[in-house]
């Protein structure tokens, strides 16, 4: 049987459109080897023997005939690894100003459907004579917590590249496109059948304990209820939702992981509800800035993305690529003058999600879609993408990174900023990854909707800083 996309993973492509490319990836920063310049060759040489690591890859989409069934992921079989691994060099000064240009630009670019949904571009030439990596994978290949496992099978922990045996790759047979409408035909007949199997499971579990079914089912039918009570009620922001064209810019902020655990320590809660006040009070200044009027109605609505993808436990083995995603919306209270006032609220607020399971499970709901043939799938998740700003004003996603240094090639990894796309009529995504005592923002916005992106990256400054004055205030 071929290896079919979940009907989560394929909306990401369905959603897909001239201006909205959904592939999420990384901006990375590097020092020099300690013994000569970076060898891009022998990097890239030891990109394709990991490849064993994370086998999806090596493999395309295919589509079927008819629009039968959902796509299936099948072998590559004239893979070509230099077509994935691009190298390239800024103008000079190299600032990184010119840096974060060039990744706007590399942005645009969409993935070639027609290849494995990936690539990484070495860029040289930065001003302090380190060099970048910027990732690109499809979204349907992979979300933020396994882009992180999959940065870590091609970086390592010490200047010295572990060995990694390569192994010999034979790529199955490619099926026809008959084959393919076959299969799908089969899984559409038999698809109501699943369903009926499902729910004789969840009836057989109820039977089981009846009372533990009953709570969960109250909480996630009360979550999803809510949580669409509350997505009909947002409205569009001005300064954040806009009619959005094809061309991008990137915008970064470094700060440390010690400023907001100072943050959390002096006001309780996690990093995470600092963060989330952090961008809250950024998007403050910046909308005062542009002019946007604030009153005790003003509502900014993030969309909050929490990953429950299962990692594998085996040494040196990367977990089934795909997306399990949970997310929240969480009202940003943006007219709120005090920033210790605004972390308190956000604290509160994301207490209650979490105990009121109120998060809205994509995996979940996205099945039930599935049942549905998948050209009116394909429908749904365009609509959904287009109307986003309808449900949220503002994507914020935030994936823990690895706490201590890693390596490529004998090279440091200085800085780590993530890259997340832009839903429909959304001005900018906020995407936040830690890495060795930092906390990087990286911001994807709209070329024209949002020209100043690197006051929005200094408004998250100045927010963090007046956090950290007011925590430390004696």
């Amino acid at each position: 049987m071929p290896d079919r996309l979940s009907t989560l993973d394929a909306s990401f492509l369905f959603a897909e459109d001239r201006t909205t490319a959904m592939h999420v990836g990384g901006v990375m920063t590097f020092e020099q080897p300690a013994d000569g310049p970076f060898d891009v060759a022998a990097f890239t040489a030891l990109i394709e023997e990991r490849l064993h690591l994370v086998p999806r890859y090596r493999q395309k989409v295919r589509t079927v005939p008819g629009g039968l069934g959902l796509p299936v992921w099948v072998d590559d079989p004239e893979f070509d690894i230099d077509y994935h691994v691009r190298h390239t060099a800024l103008a000079a000064p190299g600032t990184p100003a010119v840096l974060r240009e060039l990744v706007g630009r590399l942005l645009v670019r969409q993935l070639d459907r027609s290849r494995p949904l990936w690539e990484v571009n070495v860029v040289e030439g930065l001003a302090d004579g380190g060099f970048a990596v910027v990732t690109k994978t499809h979204h349907a290949m992979v979300d933020g917590l396994a882009s992180m496992d999959i940065g870590a099978a091609l970086l390592d922990l010490t200047p010295v590249p572990r060995a990694t045996p390569a192994q010999e790759w034979r790529p199955a047979p490619e099926p026809s496109g008959l084959a393919l409408a076959a299969t799908a035909t089969v899984d559409l007949l038999r698809r109501p059948w699943t369903a009926i199997e499902l729910a004789g499971e969840t009836a057989g579990r109820a039977v089981t304990d009846v009372r533990a079914t009953a709570d969960a089912v109250t909480r996630t039918v009360g979550g999803v209820l809510s949580a669409g009570r509350r997505a009909a009620a947002s409205r569009p922001v001005g300064a954040l939702n806009a009619a959005t064209g094809q061309q991008r810019r990137y915008g970064t902020l470094r700060t440390t992981l010690a400023d907001h655990r100072t943050v959390r320590k002096a006001h309780g809660g996690t990093v995470n509800d600092v963060i989330l006040a952090v961008v809250t009070g950024g998007l403050r200044r910046f909308m005062i800035s542009r002019g946007e009027p604030l009153t005790s109605s003003t509502q900014v609505r993030a969309m909050v993305p929490v990953s429950v993808r299962t990692r594998a436990r085996e040494t040196g083995t990367i977990g089934p690529a795909g997306n399990n995603i949970s997310a929240y919306l969480v009202d940003l209270p943006v007219a709120q003058t005090d920033p210790v006032e605004r972390l308190r609220m956000l604290r509160e607020a994301m207490e209650g999600h979490k105990r009121g399971g109120q998060a809205i499970g994509a995996a979940t709901l996205m099945g039930l879609v599935g049942l549905a043939p998948p050209v009116l799938h394909s429908l749904g998740a365009r609509m959904a993408s287009r109307f986003s700003s309808n449900f949220y004003n503002v994507l914020v996603t935030n994936v823990p990174g690895p706490p201590r240094p890693l390596y490529a090639m004998g090279a440091r990894m200085v800085e780590m900023y993530p890259v997340v796309p832009l839903g429909g009529r959304q001005a900018v995504a906020i995407g936040i990854t830690s890495y060795d005592g930092h906390v990087h923002y990286g911001l994807t916005a709209d070329r024209d909707a949002m020209p100043d992106v690197d006051e929005l990256a200094e408004s998250l400054e100045e927010a963090l800083a007046e956090l950290v004055e007011r925590s430390t205030a004696t």
